[in-house]
């Protein structure tokens, strides 16, 4: 095997986007939107896990505009380059969560935006509860994903091919509430990427707590 294929997919697919992934995305309102939210509840100076932080925009960048202390994990090497130069207020490392054990309740907010969806449907459940338990009891979790009910299924991302999995949206709010967490807000949407080989894709996002002790 190919030193480039043994690595997480994820890895391989972002890899290779680069920059391009932030132009297609720039333009998502439900994204800020959701951002919106999560900092309304934020005590100021929170600590901030960003789960697949890509180019560290709009999140990690959003997070630490606002003067919270972000750090942003990645499975791939050029994501976390291009998130260290764009915002050198927060820290990357390349790391991947299934892997990455944080230490319990060290976060005030945790966020992982569409970070899940080329793991299986064992290992999102188990990220979740692990990203649950990774934030103090009243702290935030910010999650979206494409709502679909799809295991392993072969798909092009941005002209890159990809093996997708994925949750009906009612099955996703239903993990999220099973890891512990109390949805505090949701949004269903329609978005679609500013890329000539993209298409319109479901998002949902989800605003989430941890119950307080």
């Amino acid at each position: 095997m190919a030193e480039e294929d043994s690595r997480a997919p994820a890895a391989v697919v972002f890899d290779a986007l680069g920059a391009a992934y932030e132009r297609a995305f720039a333009s998502s309102a439900p994204h800020r939107a959701s951002l919106g939210r999560l900092l309304e509840l934020l005590p100021p100076g929170s600590r901030v896990l960003d789960v697949g932080s890509g180019t560290g925009r709009p999140t990690a960048e959003t997070l630490a505009g606002a003067g919270h202390r972000v750090l942003g994990i990645d499975v791939s090497p050029v994501m976390v380059g291009l998130a260290a130069r764009q915002v050198p207020g927060a820290e990357f490392r390349l790391a991947d969560i299934r892997e990455t054990p944080p230490a319990e309740a060290s976060f005030d907010a945790v966020c992982g935006y569409f970070s899940l969806l080329q793991m299986t449907r064992a290992e999102q459940t188990a990220v979740v509860a692990k990203l649950a338990r990774a934030v103090r009891p009243g702290g935030l979790v910010a999650l979206a994903t494409v709502p679909l009910d799809a295991e392993d299924a072969d798909g092009v991302f941005m002209g890159q091919p990809v093996r997708v999995t994925s949750f009906a949206a009612e099955d996703f709010t239903r993990l999220v509430s099973g890891a512990g967490l109390t949805v505090l807000a949701e949004e269903r949407t329609l978005f679609t990427p500013a890329h000539p080989d993209a298409s319109p894709e479901p998002q949902l996002f989800l605003l989430a707590r941890r119950a307080a002790d």
